[in-house]
């Protein structure tokens, strides 16, 4: 599991306050970026080989706000990965005091020229550095 540590900024704030819940979104997609290229995978590369990865479905269940300014640590790790799927799992804990914020999940799949394709074959080197994580 990797920590991604963010700081909430002003202009993610709602009327409220607080974050915006449509950010904690984006900052899925950071961790996870940050987390893959921890790895050795990185998504540029992959495009540039033809395979996307797109979001298939995700969900947040919110439990405490983030505010301005607030260090968060969120940690990524792999819940389930199939060559074709890939799904996440995500926890949102405040960095001062260790409260958890939100819990997530993302599910994405592998894409070749709009049709499914397994890292197994595709992407070997890729498809072995995502296995050791479920193992």
């Amino acid at each position: 599991m990797s920590v991604y540590t963010r700081r909430a900024q002003y202009h993610e704030t709602d009327r409220m306050g607080v974050i915006h819940h449509s950010n904690y979104i984006k900052w899925m997609e950071e961790a996870r970026t940050v987390r893959l290229e921890e790895m050795g995978i990185n998504y540029a590369s992959m495009e540039e080989a033809g395979i996307l990865s797109p979001v298939v479905s995700l969900s947040v269940d919110y439990r405490s706000p983030v505010r301005y300014w607030e260090d968060v640590e969120i940690s990524v790790s792999v819940r389930r990965y199939t060559g074709v799927v890939l799904e996440l799992s995500y926890e949102f804990v405040g960095a001062s005091d260790g409260t958890l914020r939100a819990k997530a999940e993302s599910r994405h799949c592998f894409l070749k020229d709009g049709s499914p394709v397994s890292l197994k074959k595709a992407m070997p080197e890729v498809h072995e550095k995502l296995m050791e994580l479920v193992q």
